[in-house]
């Protein structure tokens, strides 16, 4: 696809998918099939079945977070089945405590996945072999790259002797089994990242990128991003459905709206993080609660978030460097 074709594309889906519903667009029914409670999706063209909440990695890697084992297992056992996780995540400390808690056969219930911030080929082949060490584990299902947060991070990535150019010889090695990526900053670097993923003739298996009430709003990934994946099958991953805790520190919302509020969109995975076993029981209540929100519901939600949401100011991944990990560990990038 070049790059008239692909703006082409971008300005038919504004027309047919961006003003179908409350909530932007059309949200069809997702769920592969419910267990014990737990509904899963299909992870885009792939075919894997992943829980429709997913563990995030971050939080579980604090200093302050004692139970972190104790939450990753009550995940898995109560139908949990998506790890999230990243190299950097607390210098590692994420990725090692996972790790651990992945033994005993735990690893072959869930489909794991990290990230890498490499952005040449041979920083992103030192970091996945460094989350392969600490996660325990011979093989990646998900490998991201992380963090696209310049308009400049694509073109790097798939550049001569790159992270994608290693990353295809990771999956031939049987390393990774799947490719796609993240970023939290701005549509318009997902759109180009999408943009040269399609000229080097590689279709992510999955996306992951800030999904929420204010999102909806404010520069939204919902609206711009979101029917882009749909259109060419790639799984959607939604994180930061509370924006860390900064959303709800808003006032007008609760944190189950903001998980129903996700829940409702047409994405594989709403990932979250728990740094304790009552945050968990909160997330798994909201999968196990959650029924497709009426036009009426969803433009309620909206409506006690627009004021909130004009300036991103509950966005901080947006609107600040708060969130950017790279900014301030440059060397990561390589």
């Amino acid at each position: 696809m070049d790059r008239r074709e692909f703006i082409k594309d971008l300005t038919a889906l504004g027309v047919s998918a961006g003003l179908a519903t409350g909530s932007g667009l059309v949200a069809p029914a997702r769920a592969a099939s419910v267990e014990r409670g737990m509904p899963y999706r299909v992870l885009g063209s792939t075919g894997e079945k992943v829980s429709l909440i997913g563990l995030g990695g971050f939080h579980l890697g604090h200093p302050e977070v004692r139970d972190s084992f104790r939450i990753i297992r009550t995940a898995i056992d109560h139908g949990v089945n998506f790890m999230d996780n990243s190299w950097d995540y607390n210098h590692g400390e994420s990725e090692i405590r996972m790790g651990k808690a992945l033994k005993d056969g735990y690893r072959q219930k869930v489909f794991l996945m990290t990230k890498v911030d490499g952005r040449t080929g041979a920083a992103a082949t030192k970091q996945l072999e460094e989350s392969l060490k600490r996660l325990q584990t011979e093989t990646i299902d998900l490998l991201q790259f992380h963090e696209l947060i310049r308009l400049s991070d694509p073109e790097r990535i798939f550049a001569p002797k790159g992270a994608y150019e290693a990353m295809v010889k990771a999956r031939k090695a049987g390393k990774i089994r799947y490719i796609g990526f993240t970023g939290h900053k701005s549509p318009a670097i997902h759109l180009k990242m999408l943009e040269l993923c399609f000229a080097h003739n590689f279709t992510p298996a999955a996306v992951q990128m800030p999904l929420n009430v204010m999102d909806a709003h404010y520069d939204s990934f919902q609206k711009q991003v979101l029917p882009v994946l749909l259109q060419h099958g790639i799984g959607p991953l939604a994180m930061k459905p509370m924006g860390d805790h900064f959303i709800l520190e808003s006032k007008t919302v609760t944190p189950r709206e903001c998980l129903h509020y996700d829940m409702n969109l047409p994405v594989a995975v709403v990932i979250t993080g728990c740094d304790s076993l009552p945050i968990l029981e909160q997330a798994l209540t909201a999968a196990r609660t959650y029924r497709p929100l009426s036009d009426r519901e969803v433009a309620a939600l909206l409506a006690k978030t627009t004021r909130a949401a004009v300036r991103g100011q509950y966005e901080l991944y947006k609107t600040s460097d708060h969130f950017d990990s790279t900014v301030r560990n440059p060397q990561w990038l390589g």
